[in-house]
């Protein structure tokens, strides 16, 4: 594919190298000699990269950097630096710069940035049109990746039948949604969806949320009070963490489950139900099975139809799919202007492990939209744990034919980590004011961290 490139430097003969290797693999090239040549080309025309030296008279590179992200932040920008001031590339990634190249380099190092670019655009492209193209019926479910996909399919297939359903994943993962999207989908979906979750309730009063109960079959059952069995009826019920029912309750929900039929408690009467059981957890519930906590026949009445939710690090390829859900929402909530999220605190979202899944990232992306006054999202805006979710230091060690700048930044590094990022303890640890710490980290590309409240 061509690509419309913009080259910017001040220096003749870097912009005719530059052009020469672009033209070579079949690229339109445009050169321009000065920052402010530049910008009448960008007000004139549509590119899709822009190639610019940092330091140039009167319109520098980052100011060209500031202007292409106001008028067009999809344009992907690369800036060229000498070595010495490397820490301004750095910089500049930090407000939206794609890459940079340092001075002086080969046409292999051109070609090669110009394809990593190329890539990237054909990521953020093929994602907005894979989000255009997921059915509406799951919008409320954002993703595209193959896991995903799969749990689409078998929601479609699975929703119109009665079936008992088991979903299973981490925490935050989303559980709940595909619940909904079953019932959403079902033929009875004109009918109630009621949710119980069960870790949220004491053991003596799950039975009588379940099945409900008769006035005056215990303390306190001053009237007669319809349980979540008979207000599901001919609709859903959710059994939200399905591990945390007792044990000794568990025979009479199988017993409902099999016979279809329940009585409420302090009453001998028996009521029929129709209700589709859709159960969820977060545990491995065979083992919990081998531990004695939890009936293997309930188990497998449940377990008709297993579906996996996978966790948020093994589905990366949704994640800008779900930034630009969660900004998109958070926005019009807030009633603020569209935002986007720079690349470089991208980056850092595809390095992260997000312990705590989707839910994370929905609570970092709103957090981020309600307090930033600015309309591109930086790793700035986001706390602590997204930026020291860079430093691995699993397998990292001292070891003889390390250089000393590695040494220097590995010892750097577990400190800060150590320390939870808190700059200034990692600092006095390690004998260096605070300046210098963040001098080191900035040429590490690790951006400076959001305050956390």
């Amino acid at each position: 594919m061509k690509l419309n490139i913009l080259v910017v430097d001040d220096d003749k003969l870097v912009n005719e190298f530059i052009g020469e290797t672009l033209r070579r693999v079949r690229h339109n090239v445009t050169t321009a000699h000065s920052g402010e040549e530049a910008k009448g080309f960008l007000t004139e025309n549509n590119y899709d990269i822009v190639l610019s030296d940092i330091k140039m008279h009167k319109v520098s590179g980052m100011d060209l950097l500031k202007f292409i992200k106001e008028k067009t932040p999809d344009t992907v920008v690369i800036l060229m630096t000498a070595y010495g001031t490397v820490q301004n590339a750095v910089e500049a990634m930090k407000i939206g710069a794609f890459d940079y190249l340092i001075k002086p380099f080969s046409p292999d190092e051109v070609e090669m940035v110009i394809s990593k670019a190329h890539q990237f655009m054909s990521m953020q492209s093929e994602n907005r049109m894979l989000r255009q193209e997921v059915n509406d019926k799951y919008k409320t479910i954002v993703g595209v990746s193959k896991k995903m996909s799969e749990i689409f399919e078998l929601i479609q297939n699975v929703a119109p039948s009665r079936s008992t359903v088991m979903i299973g994943g981490e925490s935050g993962t989303g559980k709940e949604l595909i619940a909904r999207a079953l019932h959403q989908h079902s033929d009875r979906a004109d009918r109630q969806f009621i949710k119980l979750n069960c870790a949220a309730l004491p053991d003596g009063l799950m039975e009588s949320e379940l099945f409900g109960h008769e006035k005056g079959s215990f303390t306190g059952a001053d009237r007669q009070t319809r349980g979540r069995f008979e207000l599901a009826d001919g609709g859903t019920l959710l059994l939200d963490e399905i591990s945390e029912i007792p044990i000794k309750l568990q025979g009479k929900l199988l017993r409902v489950l099999q016979e279809r039929e329940f009585e409420r408690v302090g009453s001998g009467e028996t009521m029929p139900v129709d209700v589709r059981i859709i159960a969820t957890t977060n545990r491995n519930l065979k083992k919990e099975i081998s531990e004695g906590n939890f009936r293997e026949d309930l188990y497998y009445r449940l377990n008709v139809i297993p579906i996996e939710i996978p966790a948020l690090r093994d589905r990366m390829d949704d994640i800008p799919l779900l930034v630009d859900h969660f900004i998109e929402k958070y926005c019009s909530e807030t009633g603020k202007e569209k935002m986007q999220l720079d690349d470089s605190a991208m980056r850092l979202f595809m390095k992260y492990h997000w312990p705590g899944n989707v839910r994370e990232l929905e609570n970092f992306m709103e957090r981020a939209v309600v307090i930033s006054q600015e309309t591109t999202l930086t790793a700035k805006d986001f706390p602590n744990s997204l930026v020291l979710g860079k430093i691995d230091d699993k397998g990292g060690n001292f070891e003889v034919g390390m250089t000393v700048h590695d040494a220097e930044k590995l010892l750097i590094l577990k400190t800060l980590k150590d320390q939870d990022g808190n700059r200034t303890r990692a600092a006095d640890i390690l004998g260096i004011n605070p300046r210098t710490l963040r001098n080191k980290l900035n040429e590490y590309g690790i951006a400076e961290p959001a305050s956390e409240s």
